[in-house]
């Protein structure tokens, strides 16, 4: 049954209720034949909040609620219920996808193109009856072009695509595949406390529509294609947030303020002239990290300017982010099939020094085991006073060690990369154009 035909069963052509009520019945039954021609959305369909804005000349979300202009949404309704359909999807898929929250550098306009593209792809590809439409020759020719590519397709893959296509073609392209209006995604590459949690509260709801898909055994091109999108937002994390991860409990001499009663101190000063009843508490316990590996493969098949991107990036995050402790150790570590060099960072001067000099030291294959031996036989030495982790930046073309390492560890990619990564590491995926991007900025 698809929407038009309910019209009468509803009471929706009741001509005296308000047109807002009107559209949000629309919704409504949008919502429902979703739900049943593919039930596995049914989380991810009732987490939005209607409200109506006439600002607005379709829908537009922002995570917490759907925007809509009621003229546009009872049109759609009376005209053409299945675009209804795929306008109500395609915004639920951009926040299952993650798409407001990861454009960080990227051009908006490009970013919203390739976004709207990504979701559009994986629309068309599921052929399910209540958002089933006639593919044109724009959207076939770049289907083909995408899938052919290998790469998997995700907004930030066509993006890089974007990227390299003339100004023109693109607006061809904006106008194929525009479906909402992006006004209320983030504004900033770093986002608020609000937005992360909304964020959060997404990434966990597309979780449980994955596994919502599987558990019902629907495997068709497009979930599939959904399947992979999803995967590759969960990988592009905060790469802030990342960094987190490999920190440490420790104590450092500074005022603890959650452990000091000023009041005490105060009434003290006041009653015994110099004598303060309690001492503020100099220590408190802090999460920075201390001992730290980074590795690079400079193996032939890695970019210098990959390397350089991402060690500016990584070291300008722990510099900016007052991440070390006031005596620390990071090992700059590269290697292909070999360790070619061991370089200490202790400081700011440290890292400066690193970009007025760095070379690339390698050009064979690639095979991790050797840095990890190596990194074993400074943990056996006692060269680390306590080792927060490892992040290796590799293309992921090499040999893995079979044996879990005692420290976190961690495989941090350009690109999508599709390969065996072992269980026991942390995957997570950074983006080509977002590095270039901020470089070049700076």
């Amino acid at each position: 049954m698809n929407n038009s035909s309910t019209i009468k069963q509803t009471g929706f052509t009741d001509i005296d209720a308000p047109r807002k009520q009107l559209a949000e019945r629309a919704l409504s039954l949008s919502r429902d034949e979703l739900y049943t021609d593919m039930p596995f959305f049914g989380m991810a369909l009732s987490k939005l909040i209607y409200s109506s804005d006439h600002r607005l000349m379709t829908t537009a979300t922002d995570g917490e609620y759907l925007y809509y202009h009621e003229d546009h949404i009872l049109k759609l309704f009376k005209d053409n219920p299945i675009y209804l359909n795929r306008l109500y999807l395609h915004s639920l898929l951009h926040l299952l996808f993650a798409h407001p929250w990861l454009k960080g550098d990227r051009d908006t306009r490009l970013w919203g193109i390739a976004a709207d593209m990504a979701v559009e792809y994986a629309i068309d590809r599921m052929d399910k009856p209540s958002v089933k439409r006639v593919m044109g020759l724009t959207r076939t020719t770049w289907y083909e072009r995408l899938e052919k590519s290998g790469r998997g397709i995700s907004a930030a893959v066509i993006y890089r695509e974007l990227l390299d296509n003339p100004h023109d073609k693109n607006e061809q392209l904006y106008r194929e595949f525009f479906a909402d209006d992006h006004v209320f995604w983030p504004k900033e590459k770093r986002l608020s406390e609000q937005q992360m949690m909304i964020q959060k509260k997404w990434q966990q709801t597309a979780k449980q529509t994955e596994e919502k898909r599987r558990s019902g055994h629907d495997d068709g091109d497009g979930s599939a294609a959904m399947s992979y999108q999803i995967r590759a937002s969960k990988s592009r994390r905060n790469y802030r947030d990342f960094l987190h991860r490999f920190t440490v409990l420790h104590e450092e001499l500074q005022i603890d303020p959650d452990e000091f009663d000023t009041g005490y101190y105060i009434y003290g000063l006041s009653l015994y002239k110099n004598m303060p009843l309690i001492e503020p508490v100099e220590t408190k316990e802090i999460k920075r990290i201390r001992d730290f590996c980074v590795v690079v493969d400079t193996s032939y098949s890695t970019s210098g300017e990959l390397i350089r991107s991402f060690l500016r990036e990584t070291l300008m995050l722990i510099k900016d982010s007052d991440s070390f402790f006031r005596e620390n150790r990071l090992h700059l570590i590269q290697a292909d099939d070999d360790v070619r060099e061991d370089r200490l960072i202790s400081g700011e001067a440290d890292i400066d020094r690193l970009f007025a000099d760095f070379e690339v030291k390698g050009g064979g294959n690639t095979d991790f085991r050797p840095v990890f031996s190596y990194v074993d036989e400074l943990l056996g030495s006692g060269t680390f006073e306590e080792l927060c982790g490892l992040i290796y930046f590799t293309d992921g073309l090499g040999i893995y060690p079979e044996k879990e390492p005692a420290y976190k560890t961690a495989f941090v990619f350009p690109d999508e990369y599709d390969g065996e990564v072992p269980v026991w590491a942390i995957r997570i995926v950074l983006d080509e154009a977002e590095f270039i991007t901020r470089q070049t900025v700076e």
